[in-house]
């Protein structure tokens, strides 16, 4: 499990504007999931949206799950 924050503060993804940060956000978690050797078998990448969906930390970030089968549902 690893965490990928943007320096740009964004408080969660309803306040992107800048498709540019996102594009890094993304590119970076894909860049993790090739470092750590789970590109091939499979990730999970997830932005957690307002309290509801479980966001805590009012920062956008993207979690980068992988390493083990991801089941569905999520949870």
């Amino acid at each position: 499990h690893v965490l990928v924050i943007p320096k740009e503060h964004v408080p969660s993804l309803n306040q992107m504007t800048d498709p540019a940060v996102a594009g890094r956000v993304l590119a970076f978690a894909r860049d993790i999931a090739i470092r750590e050797g789970i590109a091939e078998r499979g990730y999970r990448v997830v932005i957690n949206t307002n309290a509801e969906a479980g966001q805590t930390v009012f920062h956008l970030h993207a979690h980068v799950l992988g390493g083990r089968e991801q089941g569905w549902p999520p949870g």
